[in-house]
């Protein structure tokens, strides 16, 4: 009898093997599960990025403006009698704001 029920838990076991370790075994499936959401999530950044440039494509075949726009941003391109004016922050207002630092009085 004992023989029988060791037989019979030895084949179960063998049975129960490539469902859980095999190669379609549930432990595989839960890799490929994860990997998937993976690059499901990275095909959402992609497509997002890819809809952007599409717009972008379209705004420079169809318009001018996203041309001028583009030459002025990257190469610093102006109009005939454009004038170009950059304001720079003054010396000490910067040297405060770069050290994080409040200005500070003392009593003597």
């Amino acid at each position: 009898m004992r023989l029988v029920i060791y037989s019979m838990l030895l084949l179960l076991i063998a049975i129960q093997y490539p469902l859980w370790l095999g190669k379609g075994g549930w432990l595989k499936v839960y890799e490929m599960e994860k990997q998937l959401e993976l690059q499901q999530a990275k095909n959402s950044l992609l497509s997002l990025r890819n809809a952007k440039l599409t717009g972008d494509v379209k705004d420079l075949k169809e318009g001018s403006r996203a041309i001028e726009e583009r030459a002025r941003v990257e190469h610093g391109m102006l109009k005939e009698g454009e004038f170009f004016v950059q304001i720079l922050p003054s010396e000490k207002s910067t040297s405060n704001a770069a050290d994080g630092l409040k200005p500070t009085t003392t009593k003597q």
